[in-house]
């Protein structure tokens, strides 16, 4: 039992030769690995042959989260040098105030201005959290967020190696994405596997698409550093599980449905959740909900992913449901047949 605490059981070797660049085209092709936990068997598919996996009644649960392109680049103010600024979180609307990481950060101090499209606006720094991180208050009257969607690019994982394209802002969104809800710095990347055409043929079958919320933040990013997982530390990150929705899943669990789960995002929210009566009931607000081995979960019974760096808390959290040793084994099984890893690359269900 110790060893599924520990942080070394989950290390493997990933090379830049394993890591998609770029999403598949279209998305649906991308390949699929399923792993059924009852028998260890792990079977070789495409994408869109989940659909044979799902029956009448089940629900497939969604994060409808929308990521805006949090990565600007300003000019400092004098020197003119430029400077990377990721946009994390708007901590006071009212005040236009900001978390925000700066790049490189040792030229970024208390009282410096940044200045951003062509200077028709700018940030002073007000305070620091971090080596990295800064919080700014900024000039702009407007809508901050319609600014990054016409100045901005997204932020994309260190691990893929290449600036962001333009093409990104499409490529890193789900189709279940509401715009109403801006407020991700990065997708569900589980999500990013689903066509229309795949999600009408599982409404054709009598599958349930059920929205939730979880925003994502810094969290996608993170990379555990301490070999006792039980001292790891997620980011609260915030989230909306609807009455609405509610009601479904709780339907399909009373009727001995079956819950899918998209994303280790859906899977916090949903267990961030849960009654002692192993329903769920309406919930918002922040969550800092770590899912690793040993885990008893509750609501999800079945999860789509992607096959995640090592020391990833989404990593983890697929640990916890097909068990350590299981997804070691699709893992090194997927080095092994070529699947691409990474935000954009291949996909995983565990049953």
């Amino acid at each position: 039992m110790l060893l599924r605490t520990k942080l070394s059981t989950f290390h493997y070797p990933l090379t830049r030769q394993n890591i998609a660049r770029y999403p598949a085209d279209p998305r649906d092709s991308a390949r699929l690995m399923v792993l059924d936990r009852s028998t260890g068997e792990i079977h070789h598919r495409v994408f869109r042959d989940i659909v044979e996996y799902f029956h009448r009644g089940d629900c497939l649960v969604v994060n409808d989260t929308y990521v805006y392109p949090a990565r600007l680049i300003g000019k400092k103010e004098r020197t003119n040098a430029p400077i990377e600024v990721i946009m994390l979180r708007e901590l006071h609307p009212e005040d236009r105030i900001w978390e925000v990481l700066v790049e490189p950060a040792r030229k970024v101090r208390i009282g410096n201005k940044l200045y951003f499209d062509n200077n028709r606006f700018y940030a002073e720094i007000i305070d620091n959290t971090t080596s990295r991180g800064r919080i700014a208050r900024f000039s702009y009257e407007g809508d901050l967020y319609k600014v990054m969607e016409r100045i901005g690019t997204v932020v994309l994982p260190d691990y893929i190696k290449r600036e962001p394209e333009e093409l990104d802002k499409e490529y890193y969104q789900t189709i279940f994405a509401n715009p109403a809800k801006m407020r991700s710095i990065a997708p569900p990347t589980a999500g990013l596997h689903f066509t229309h055409e795949l999600v009408e043929a599982l409404r054709a079958k009598g599958v349930h698409i059920v929205p939730i919320t979880l925003h994502i933040g810094t969290g996608a990013f993170e990379r555990i550093e301490v070999e006792d997982l039980s001292k790891h530390t997620m980011s609260s990150e915030y989230f909306e599980v609807t009455p609405e929705a509610v009601t479904r899943i709780n339907s399909a669990l009373q009727h001995r449905r079956t819950v899918y789960a998209v994303g280790a995002s859906v899977v916090r929210a949903l267990e961030s959740s849960v009654l002692t009566t192993n329903t769920l009931k309406p919930t918002k607000g922040w969550t800092d909900r770590f899912i690793y081995p040993p885990y008893d979960f509750r609501i999800s019974q079945r999860m789509i992913t992607n096959f995640h760096p090592p020391n990833s808390p989404s990593l983890l959290a697929g640990a916890a449901l097909a068990g350590p040793e299981l997804l070691m084994k699709a893992y090194r099984t997927a080095l092994k047949e070529g699947y691409r890893f990474g935000a954009y690359g291949d996909a995983l269900l565990i049953l």
